[in-house]
């Protein structure tokens, strides 16, 4: 543990920013992302009148018209008259004409982590936080209080499968809440709750240092003054949590809520869960991944924290469908399986290659295709990517996404291609920078019986469809 840390100080986050107990006209600046789509059907369903923009015409806009939020394509200066309050994300640039015109005006401007400390004010709320798997275990969370009756609020950064949506607002006791550390948005809400899933190296642009990523977990746990559940299978996150005072969850023999008895067959997984060393329930989970027993284990602890019953948490697990990009199998053809995911971190990647490898569906060979995203993530990390592929048959890997980060000289995909040639050099490894050249390859060399699995955050969604059609015109 880093030296950086001093004694556990309780320190309550600073008081939200808008008081929406009274109805407030709102707009949403990039409305189409993920993140802000969840928060305006939050806000609208809570009763506000909600407005939002957005450059693209996006799909999940008509879910968003549905949900009552008045949509534009395109920004205008005029969007943000006579609204109270205005929000972004960190990824609007500050020169944006809508935040731009409401600060002229004197609207009230919010960013996303203020907007969302203001809607988990009003109720209690549990927050999943950690480097990765919060999507998937807020998901799993949400689903299990509302198993157990208690209809809780819920925004998520991804869709949930079982829902069709990534946010809902209920207007009962409890609101399921990811808390993202990329801008220090954890650290701003006003929770009951949390679970920390695990405190990896990251959003060093944001931090600076890895000894400030791991300070900013320990203010944030320092916040809470209800139950905390932390991984014990995480070495920084179970430190952090020992000194908290938290309850330990994961594989580990020190966990106090523990799966054991993992078996994985055809896609799936059963197991028991420990509490304190006595067996108390069984559950079949069906995700591959051994990283999403972890995580079911982790969402059945805080259940456990709140009241609720274990037979309802594992039956709430059995039916759970999984979030979008989370190895989402896209299709077959001609007997090779498709596969996106969101793994974009090196512990992401491994982890997903290592649920296809031990899934039980025997797959003959594993393909990895990935793309890295953001110059300042990889100028910092790329040789945290040279173990991440060790269990995949061959790696293919094309060049980086910015996400609006801007080019770094000496910066490209390369760099990760030779940091896994050098550690790994009888792994078959190419190396394919343009799109076109990637997909062609890809329709060529997969065959009956491979999974191929693409990876990243950027625009690598769309690649699964792209190699099928691909291969269905040759």
């Amino acid at each position: 543990m880093t030296s950086l840390l001093e004694d556990p100080v309780a320190t309550p986050p600073p008081d939200p920013p808008l008081d929406l107990s009274i109805p407030h006209r709102l707009h949403v600046v990039g409305v189409g992302g993920p993140g802000m789509s969840a928060l305006a059907i939050a806000l609208a369903e809570m009763g506000h009148h909600v407005s939002g923009s957005d450059l693209r015409d996006h799909p999940v806009l008509e879910r968003l018209r549905a949900s009552g939020v008045d949509t534009h394509v395109g920004h205008d200066r005029t969007l943000v008259h006579g609204v109270d309050a205005v929000t972004g994300s960190s990824a609007i640039p500050s020169t944006n004409i809508e935040l731009d015109e409401a600060r002229r005006t004197g609207v009230a401007v919010l960013s996303r982590a203020g907007m969302l400390a203001s809607i988990c004010a009003r109720a209690r709320s549990l927050a999943v936080a950690g480097t990765h798997g919060k999507t998937t275990t807020t998901s799993m969370l949400m689903l299990i209080l509302a198993a157990a009756g208690l209809r809780p609020s819920f925004i998520v950064g991804g869709d949930v499968a079982d829902l069709g949506t990534g946010a809902q607002w209920t207007g009962r006791d409890w609101l399921v809440v990811e808390a993202d550390e990329s801008d220090g948005t954890h650290l701003e809400l006003p929770l009951f709750g949390t679970i920390l899933t695990n405190v990896e190296i990251d959003h060093l642009d944001h931090f600076g240092t890895f000894d400030e990523v791991i300070a900013s977990f320990d203010r944030y746990l320092g916040q809470i003054a209800g139950p905390k559940v932390v991984c014990a299978d995480d070495e920084i996150a179970a430190e952090l949590g020992r000194r908290h005072g938290a309850t330990l969850y994961g594989l580990a023999p020190e966990a106090d809520v523990r799966a054991v008895d993992v078996h994985a067959t055809g896609g799936a997984f059963s197991f028991a869960i420990e509490r304190s060393g006595t067996r108390i329930g069984t559950v079949e989970l069906p995700l591959r991944g051994l990283h999403n027993v972890v995580n079911a284990t982790g969402a059945l602890a805080m259940a456990l924290e709140v009241g609720v019953d274990v037979d309802d948490a594992a039956g709430a697990l059995a039916r759970f469908g999984g979030v979008a990009r989370r190895f989402d199998i896209r299709g077959v053809d001609r007997g090779a399986t498709f596969v996106d995911d969101y793994a974009h971190l090196p512990s992401e990647i491994a982890a997903v290659l290592d649920a296809a490898r031990h899934s039980g569906d025997d797959w003959s060979r594993v393909i990895a295709v990935f793309q890295p995203n953001r110059f300042n993530r990889i100028s910092e990390m790329w040789a945290e990517y040279r173990d991440a592929f060790a269990t995949a048959d061959l790696v293919v890997l094309t060049d980086i996404y910015p996400s609006g980060t801007a080019p770094i000289p000496g910066v490209t995909g390369k760099l990760i291609v030779n940091a896994i040639a050098e550690a790994h050099p009888g792994q078959r490894l190419v190396w394919l920078p343009r799109r076109n050249d990637l997909v062609s390859f890809v329709a060529g060399e997969a065959r009956a019986g491979d999974v191929v699995i693409s990876m990243g955050c950027g625009d690598i969604a769309s690649f699964p469809e792209e190699v099928i059609d691909a291969r269905r015109a040759r």
